[in-house]
């Protein structure tokens, strides 16, 4: 597959905000309070484009 055809096809993959992710905050760590919080931020700055 040719770069054109794989950009192609990557254009046309659905765009999701909601990703089927679990998290359990009795298990989380500091590192995945972290992460889910720069994942919120992003969150927000995606809608506001």
């Amino acid at each position: 597959m040719s770069p054109k055809q794989s950009q192609d096809k990557a254009n046309q993959l659905p765009v999701s905000k909601n990703e089927d992710v679990e998290f359990a905050a009795e298990v989380a760590d500091r590192d995945d309070f972290e992460a889910a919080e720069r994942a919120e931020a992003a969150d927000h700055r995606q809608e506001e484009s």
